[in-house]
């Protein structure tokens, strides 16, 4: 089974003035492929908190994945990408890549994503949009490929799928 995070980066969702739907979607559908969500968090857009939850959920949870919404636009307060990008090994650009892609189909605002993915140890963390829309849209895009990813990073893939 597969253990998930779920973090919800909002200024307006942690001061209690917007309602977390974005989160409560995810946790759906990441459920409805068999993975335990294990916690799930609603912190502001400051980048040490970011941070601080990247690594709580990765080093001392250790959770398979990590899976954030909200922050990844153009917003002076959108800090997601940075603080991702500082916890992570290994950058895996092909997921965002795919998602903001596939997000062509949809709004051409897609663009504008400056969202990561990446791993930390065995975590693969993946950051999505924050609006419900684009956070369904882009989890069901690469959910296709997370089981095997994580697969990848338990050691647990098999060889001639390891190497793809």
């Amino acid at each position: 089974m597969i253990k998930v995070g779920i973090i919800t980066i909002s200024d307006k969702v942690s001061e209690g003035k917007r309602e977390d739907r974005s989160g409560k979607l995810i946790k759906e559908l990441i459920s409805q492929m068999g993975a335990q969500v294990v916690k799930q968090e609603i912190v502001s857009d400051e980048r040490k908190e970011i941070e601080e939850k990247l690594k709580e959920l990765s080093d001392i949870l250790r959770v398979d994945l990590v899976l954030t919404t909200g922050g990844t636009g153009l917003s002076p307060r959108d800090n997601t990408p940075e603080a991702t990008a500082s916890v992570i090994d290994k950058e895996i650009p092909g997921l965002t890549e795919t998602m903001r892609l596939r997000g062509l189909d949809f709004t051409p605002f897609a663009i504008l994503s400056r969202a990561k993915s990446g791993i930390r140890a065995k975590t693969l963390i993946i950051n999505l949009p924050g609006s419900p829309e684009g956070a369904e849209q882009s989890l069901r895009t690469i959910l296709p490929a997370i089981p095997h990813a994580v697969e990848v990073l338990r050691g647990e893939a098999k060889r001639e799928q390891a190497n793809s």
